[in-house]
C-alpha cells in the first residue's frame, strides 16, 4: 500500500527547523546553514522555474594597458592589450569589451581593430575583395589620441585558457600609435592616455 506523508514543517531533534512550506514558498534551512550537495549530485531546472542561476558573471578579468605602442601596418597586429580567462564551464559566454586610444604619424590615417580569440578573428565583419574585415574603423589626425570601444558576446566552448587581444590593422606608409597621439607633442592639452580590455564569465 502506497503511504503518503503530509507536513507543514520538518524539524531537527533540537526542534529547528529542515524544511519549511509556507504560501507556497519551501524553504531549506534557515540563515547561517550550510546546505550541502553530495559531489556528483546535479541540481537541474526540468521546467521553467524563474531565478534558477543562468545568465550570472562567475567571474571578471580586465587588464589595462598605460605604456606606450607603436605599430607597423600591413596586417593585424597586436596592440599589447591582451588578457587571459578560464572558463569554468564548457557553455558559458565571454562578455568582451575594450577600449583603445590610438593615433598615426599621418595628418590623416585610416586604423582597424578587432578582437581576436588566441589566432582567430572573432566578431568582425567578413572581408569583401581587398577591403579587410574588422569590428571598427577610424580615421582622424595625428593631433590627437582617438578612443574606440569594442564589444562582442564570445562562445569558446572551452574549459581551457583562452587568450584574447585588441589587434589593428592600420593604413601602410605610416607608424600607428597606442596611448599616444602621433606628434607627441611635449603639451598638456596632447597627454598620454591608457587603453583597457574586459572579460567576463556569463553562465549558461
Amino acid at each position: 500500500m502506497t503511504a503518503i506523508l503530509k507536513v507543514d514543517t520538518i524539524q531537527d531533534t533540537a526542534g529547528n527547523n529542515i524544511i519549511n512550506e509556507s504560501s507556497n514558498t519551501i524553504t531549506i534551512g534557515a540563515s547561517g546553514d550550510t546546505i550541502s550537495i553530495p559531489s556528483g549530485a546535479t541540481i537541474t531546472n526540468s521546467g521553467t522555474a524563474n531565478n534558477f542561476g543562468g545568465g550570472k558573471i562567475n567571474q571578471v578579468v580586465t587588464q589595462t594597458l598605460t605604456s606606450v605602442t607603436s605599430i607597423s601596418a600591413g596586417s593585424f597586429v597586436a596592440t599589447g592589450l591582451t588578457l587571459n580567462i578560464t572558463p569554468s564551464a564548457s557553455n558559458s559566454k565571454i562578455y568582451l569589451v575594450a577600449s583603445i586610444s590610438t593615433s598615426g604619424s599621418s595628418s590623416d590615417y585610416n586604423q582597424s581593430m578587432a578582437f581576436f580569440r588566441g589566432s582567430t578573428i572573432i566578431g568582425a565583419a567578413a572581408d569583401a575583395g581587398n577591403r579587410i574585415g574588422s569590428m571598427s574603423q577610424s580615421r582622424t589626425n595625428d593631433s590627437i589620441a582617438d578612443s574606440v570601444v569594442l564589444t562582442f558576446v564570445d562562445s569558446p566552448s572551452s574549459t581551457s585558457q583562452l587568450t584574447y587581444t585588441v589587434k589593428l590593422y592600420g593604413e601602410a606608409g605610416i607608424t600607428h600609435y597606442v596611448n599616444r597621439t602621433g606628434g607627441d607633442a611635449d603639451q598638456a592639452h596632447k597627454g598620454r592616455t591608457t587603453s583597457t580590455i574586459t572579460a567576463l564569465e556569463v553562465l549558461a
